[in-house]
């Protein structure tokens, strides 16, 4: 005759608070040894002379010239335009992509012109609308932040205009027969409703807003990190033109850490 133990409700609870921050604890490591090994096998190509440090400069000789510019005023002028024009442009897509979402839930009709504006501009590459927005806008920030709006407002809109469906209508008539006005519902219902698959979606759209800014900037403008990079590229400043590329990483992991922590808050307020 065999007996079974069974988990008390205490360590079964226990067990499963453990799983996500053992999971949590592994994506965490494997986030700084995956980066470590590829700049260990980097510096030691080119320190041994398997490639070219003229082609390829090494992490560390990078890392000496990132700490040089770090000290000149003329580079944290550039980073500066550059994150203004990364936030400002992401900013307006988030604003702009959920409240086009909201508005597309009122008719039948908006929601359907919402779906083929999506299919139709959606595939479209942004950065061919460049000459334009330069030639409406000029060559100042204006002209990259619409462009940035352009291409990181489609994953903010779509992630919110799922969410805005799968909302329960019954929480929404149950809230407006009781007397709650239609901004209350909004902002007490239907907004902490969709915020985790928005966010979702600002992950997304933070990528390629650092993607599509250093773009515009690569290809016509006078300051900032793309033009950085340019012009290091047109004197053949091999170190240089890294740069710029190390500094937009930052900026892309920063931003893509802050969206994180916000979901996780977001998650536990929910």
């Amino acid at each position: 005759m065999t007996t079974k133990t069974l988990a008390s409700p205490g360590q079964a609870m226990r067990s499963t608070q453990t799983r996500p921050a053992k999971r949590r604890d592994l994506s965490g490591l494997s986030l700084c040894i995956s980066p470590a090994l590829m700049l260990i096998v980097w510096e030691l190509c080119t320190r041994s002379g398997w490639v070219s440090p003229q082609l390829l400069p090494a992490p560390s000789s990078i890392l000496m010239r990132v700490l040089e510019l770090a000290g000149q005023a003329d580079f944290w002028q550039n980073l500066g335009i550059t994150v203004y024009r990364l936030i400002s442009g992401l900013l307006i897509a988030c604003v702009a992509g959920v409240a086009l979402a909201l508005i597309a839930q009122l008719t039948r009709w908006s929601s359907f012109l919402l779906d083929a504006l999506i299919r139709l501009l959606a595939p479209i590459p942004k950065i061919a609308l460049y000459p334009a927005l330069i030639l409406i806008m000029g060559f100042e920030s204006s002209s990259k932040i619409a462009l940035v709006v352009s291409d990181a407002i489609f994953p903010v809109l779509m992630a919110s205009w799922v969410a805005a469906q799968t909302v329960d209508r019954k929480l929404i008539w149950s809230a407006r027969a009781a007397g709650t006005s239609r901004s209350a519902c909004l902002w007490k219902i239907i907004l902490p409703a969709i915020s985790p698959t928005v966010l979702a979606g600002v992950r997304v759209a933070g990528v390629i807003a650092c993607v599509v800014v250093f773009l515009a900037e690569m290809i016509a403008s006078t300051d900032g990190l793309g033009h950085m990079l340019t012009a290091a590229a047109r004197s053949y400043r091999t170190i240089d033109m890294f740069v710029p590329l190390v500094w937009i990483c930052v900026l892309g992991f920063a931003l893509n850490l802050t969206i994180a922590a916000l979901q996780r808050k977001v998650d536990h307020t929910n």
